[in-house]
């Protein structure tokens, strides 16, 4: 069932990403944009907003709130404020079990986005998650990303609530 639920999730996000690229170009100008190095074209970050409404939104609704006993919300969230090497590891390598959430327990399985994701598109979508819906922990950068992913490169399965919890207490 979590398998079909992964399935559904990745199509409707699909869908999103494509009804985005077929949205027809406007003709009015664009506002030019200034690099840090004077003739030095730098690419755009990643939009955290735009990444969540892509691929989180589904399960994690637009208000953060969740679905009840699926998907634990993001509002006021540990998941999210705690430790930021907690929410890259969900976001890389996704996570199973139960996990409890301002005292509901969950029993959803959340994908792993990790070989779907950039480094920065996960710093993105971590530092927005992180500063919406009243959350206040501070930006996800793009290298403790890629450390957090160098570190973890090997796992293969998704997260449990315990595990995280182990990971996080060893590193305070």
């Amino acid at each position: 069932m979590y398998r079909r639920l992964w399935f559904i999730a990745a199509i409707l996000a699909a869908n999103v990403a494509g009804a985005q690229s077929k949205a027809k170009p406007t003709t009015a100008a664009k506002p030019a944009t200034t690099s840090a190095k004077p003739g030095a074209s730098s690419p755009r970050a990643p939009d955290g907003k735009k990444v969540f409404a892509t691929i989180c939104l589904v399960c994690h609704q637009v208000n953060g709130e969740g679905i009840e006993e699926k998907y634990p919300p993001l509002a006021g969230s540990e998941l999210a404020t705690d430790d930021d090497g907690k929410i890259i590891r969900i976001i890389l390598h996704g996570l199973t079990g139960p996990v409890e959430v301002q005292g509901t327990t969950f029993e959803g399985l959340m994908p792993p986005w990790g070989p779907t994701l950039k480094d920065a598109e996960i710093a993105a979508v971590a530092t927005y998650v992180r500063g919406a819906w009243g959350n206040k922990a501070a930006p996800v950068t793009v290298a403790r990303v890629a450390a957090v992913r160098a570190a973890t490169r090997s796992r293969k399965t998704p997260w449990t609530a315990a595990e995280l919890a182990r990971v996080v207490a060893a590193s305070k």
